[in-house]
This record gives C-alpha cells, structure tokens and sequence, in this order.
C-alpha cells in the first residue's frame, strides 16, 4: 500500500491510498511493468493532491501575521536608507511600502530587514524575510531553480555598472585602469562583471573586496583602491555624499547592464503573482495618469462613467482582478493612495529635487521612450 498523506489549506490530512492486492503482491513487485504501473500511480496521485490543495503560501502568512518582512540594504541613499528620524527612505523602500498596502493594506505594516548582498538570499530562502528589496540585479542564475530559486518581479530599476575614479588620477577609461586596484562589493554580480570586462580586454586588476558599500566607499576614500565600481546609480549617490564630490567622475563606459527587480522565493506562485502586479500597478497608474493626489478624483470620475471600462476595472469598481490574486478587488487604488504610482516613486526617491539625482532615461514609460510598460489589468 502507497499511502500518501498531504494537507490542504485548513490543515486537513489528505489521503491519498493505493493498494495492491496481498495475493498478487510477490507478482506485482516482480512485474516491472506492474511495479511501472504502481509508481505512475502514486506520481499522480502525489501531483493531483498537491495541485488541488498544496501548501499555505507565504502570502497568506503575511495576510494572517499582518506585516510584511522585506530585506533592504538600508546603506543606499535614494534606493534604501536611514534617516535622521529613524525612517528609512527610498525607491526600494518605496516598493515595500506598496506591496504591504497590496497584501495587507496598510503600507506601515512593513518590518525591514538590512542585509549585505551575501546574506540577502540566504535570509530569502529561511523566511527570515518575505521580499527581498534589496538593488538586485535580475539574472538566469539567480531566477532559476538550479540557481539562487528566487523568482523576480519585474524591472523597477534599468540600471549598468559605472567605475568612479578621482579626477585626480587621470584615468578616463578603463584601459588606463590595467594593473591597479579596484574596490568592489563581495558576492555581487559587480565583482563578476569586472572580472568579465578585463579578461575580455586583457587587462589585468587586483581586486578589493568588501561585504557592503560603505565598506566598499570607505576603502576607495581611504585610497585602498584607484577605483571602485558599483551600479551607476549607486556611484552616483556615493558621489553625491563624498565632501569633495567636485573631484570625483563616474567614467563614461558603461560596463553592463543590470536590471534591478524584488524577489520573492521560487515556488511561490500565489506570492509571487502579488508583488509581480503590485509593480505593474504602479506603471500602469502611471500610464494612466493616476496620481496619489487624483485617486479619489479618479474613483468617483470611474464610478460615474460606466463606459470606462479599462479605468474601472483597474481601480477595482468592476471585475475581480484582486481576488484572483488573493486581494483585495480595489488593491490598486489603495497602493496609490499610500505611495503614488512609479513616476511619483522615482520623483520623490531619485527626481531633480530630490538629494540623489538621476535622469529617468530607460526607466520613463515606453510612450516616453523609455522601457517601463504594464500588461493590460484585465
């Protein structure tokens, strides 16, 4: 007898019992083509119990518990990091926030959790968080499952590794950089791509590695290295911090291209499904002209015109897009109440007025030539 015991949502044991016959047992084992027969059997007996009930998924945890744990770096001015009320600010903090009002409906319920790049899918895969936003790069290693098995949301950051020199040493490609030290982050695709780009050129480097960026600005202030290399926008906020900012550049090449997204853990689908659309919702609200200050404007406008059929199912007043991912019908409305769509997002977080300043470039919406764009919400 195969007995295959799972449970469903509600804990109840699910049973799942083949039996083969005392009197035909010795016959049934000795038959290859029984035995075949027997494992075929149980293989989908196994597939249809997990299928129809499975196991709780990490988005109903985070519903009962009421909070969201999402991992940040914490260390990044304008993407994560601490300021001097306690708060931490940022796009990726941003993209925490919105994905609590999706799930839970309160972006405040948010726990974050600082951690450096080699412990970011480590404390993915232990649940010591729920999502990780954290300035990740999206790659095939990371996203498969004979990789890091994290599954990405999409692109909320098209971003290409820089090098940062000071003026001073009259380096102005990478080629002036054969034979000397660079400092770079520990574990990160940063460090892979550097070692790509000289062997492709030939040039030779000797590394210095760090465990964070702070660590990795500290070596290059310290003149432990010629150079440091980070993503752009990275190098761009370490720029703008350093005191004597005037005697640094990020050199003009552009070593790769680094497309930074959250992370949810694979397997996952009901999770992954809501932080995907929690970002889509952002871009779309943008496409739509849909703003923190408009939403209610934009509701009332919806409700009273029954022949905006696309408007009103975005904002939840027909259809059942929510539910079908296990939220609330109006999810979308109450991220932008609480954050504002992506542009607002990257204004606030990386605009003109704000400390660290990076033009939008591949990051506006592909009607403005960049590349952000939304699947229809239907």
């Amino acid at each position: 007898m195969i007995n295959n015991v799972l449970q469903n949502k509600k804990n109840t044991p699910i049973t799942c019992i083949i039996t083969i016959p005392r009197r035909n047992i010795k016959q049934s084992i000795m038959s290859k083509k029984n035995l075949l027969t027997v494992l075929a059997i149980a293989l989908a007996c196994f597939g249809c119990s997990n299928q129809n009930h499975g196991t709780i998924s990490r988005l109903d945890i985070i519903q009962k518990r009421g909070e969201l744990k999402c991992g940040i770096s914490g260390k990044i001015p304008g993407f994560s990091y601490l300021q001097q009320n306690g708060k931490y600010q940022g796009i990726d903090v941003d993209i925490c926030k919105a994905i609590a009002a999706a799930i839970i409906g309160d972006p405040s319920k948010v726990q974050y959790r600082t951690l450096t790049a080699p412990e970011r899918f480590t404390a993915l895969r232990s649940g010591e968080i729920d999502v990780l936003s954290r300035n990740t790069t999206f790659n095939l290693s990371r996203d498969s499952i004979g990789g890091n098995g994290v599954t990405f949301a999409p692109t909320i950051f098209h971003d290409g590794q820089g090098i940062l020199v000071k003026k001073s040493s009259r380096i102005n490609s990478i080629k002036d950089l054969n034979n000397s030290t660079i400092c770079v982050g520990s574990g990160t695709t940063t460090e892979l791509n550097l070692n790509d780009i000289f062997q492709e050129r030939k040039l030779n480097y000797k590394p210095i590695k760090y465990q964070d960026l702070n660590q990795v600005v500290a070596g290059y202030r310290q003149g432990r290295c010629k150079a440091m290399t980070s993503d752009r926008s990275q190098l761009a906020a370490v720029k703008a911090n350093l005191p004597d900012r005037k005697n640094h550049k990020i050199l003009e090449e552009i070593l790769s291209k680094e497309p930074l997204a959250p992370a949810s853990i694979g397997g996952d689908q009901k999770l992954s499904d809501a932080v995907r659309w929690t970002i889509y919702a952002l871009i779309a609200a943008e496409e739509f002209n849909i703003t923190q200050n408009n939403i209610n404007i934009k509701i009332e406008l919806a409700k009273a015109d029954n022949t905006n059929t696309s408007l009103r199912r975005l904002l939840g007043i027909d259809g059942n897009l929510g539910s079908k991912l296990g939220l609330r019908n109006d999810f979308v409305a109450n991220i932008i109440r609480n954050t504002g769509n992506y542009g607002e997002i990257y204004n606030r977080n990386l605009g003109p007025k704000s400390s660290v300043t990076i033009p939008r470039g591949l990051n506006n919406l592909y009607t403005n030539g960049g590349l952000l764009i939304a699947p229809p919400l239907k």
